[in-house]
């Protein structure tokens, strides 16, 4: 097997642990565990075995006038991406998540248009209308009376400033990520955001009640700290080594297919004609977001 096939089934892996993390995590939320404290086992657990793999990396020493974008990468990246997504999973659905996070793309058209002053063609502009006419579509008529969904449309709102976080840091990233071995940023990445997130997530950390836990959901918890956080990057690491960045990054549609299924089968969620026409609308608006434009032959 080619390493180009290697990759490409490296990609999908990681895409289909984030779709089914949707489901998973929320199924342990906020009975066993609640968001934040989730988010101080996810980063704390993945800061630990990036270190330790690190050992197998280059010995690099971070440059001192790059530890200003290392927070900011880690803020972004680590700790607004993740709170605001875990808070959103606990207030909202899964398929709601699964859908919204694909606007990622779109917002990485937009920062770099404001920022790296790319310009934003007719398809993209008619992309990034689209994404957000799906996303504000979920947020006002996605409603539903759920137990275990106590606030839907803010959680759906949490979930766009997750996009929005992690679609900066890919932008904010780059520059670091071009410059150091990837085991050296994400050991950092991880390590700073968890100091970063300490006093948010240490006191529901210190609520749980390990005794009670069931043995599903300590296998739940595994796959997130496993499986979401320190598989999926690596997996994505070795993507992209054989694999073009916008190709990679192509996978993220594959999550809501993936998150939808996976919800429908285990009994967590439901399709509703809003959820569909709403999914319809971001997905379109991502492909068109964030399609190349044909070159002149």
């Amino acid at each position: 097997m080619s390493k180009r096939t290697l990759a490409i089934l490296a990609a999908i892996g990681a895409t289909v642990i984030y779709g089914i993390n949707h489901t998973v995590a929320k199924g342990v939320m906020p009975t066993h565990v609640k968001p934040f404290g989730f988010i101080f086992l996810r980063v704390g657990g993945a800061s630990l075995l990036f270190w330790l793999i690190s050992i197998f990396g280059p010995k690099e020493k971070i440059e001192k006038r790059d530890w200003g974008r290392v927070l900011v990468c880690a803020l972004l990246g680590m700790s607004i991406n993740m709170l605001t997504f875990f808070k959103g999973l606990q207030l909202s659905t899964p398929i709601n998540s699964a859908v919204l996070v694909t606007i990622s793309p779109i917002i990485v058209v937009v920062i770099s248009a404001l920022f790296l002053k790319e310009k934003i063609t007719l398809n993209k502009g008619l992309g990034i209308f689209l994404g957000f006419v799906g996303a504000v579509a979920l947020i006002l008529f996605g409603a539903e009376v759920r137990q275990d969904a106590p606030n839907i449309p803010l959680g759906n709102i949490l979930f766009i400033i997750n996009a929005t976080s992690y679609g900066a840091y890919l932008v904010v990233v780059k520059t670091l990520i071009e410059k150091y071995h990837p085991f050296t940023m994400l050991k950092w990445l991880f390590t700073v955001a968890f100091v970063v997130n300490l006093p948010i997530t240490l006191p529901e950390a210190m609520e749980i009640e390990w005794a009670s836990i069931p043995a599903w959901a300590f296998g739940s918890i595994a796959f997130v700290v496993i499986g979401t956080t320190f598989l999926t990057y690596l997996f994505n690491i070795f993507a992209l080594t054989q694999l073009k960045a916008s190709s990679v990054g192509a996978f993220v549609y594959m999550q809501p297919l993936v998150g939808i299924i996976f919800a429908l089968f285990s009994g967590k969620d439901q399709l509703t004609v809003i959820k569909l026409i709403a999914m319809a609308f971001v997905l379109v608006g991502v492909y068109l977001a964030s399609k190349n434009p044909k070159r002149p032959s």
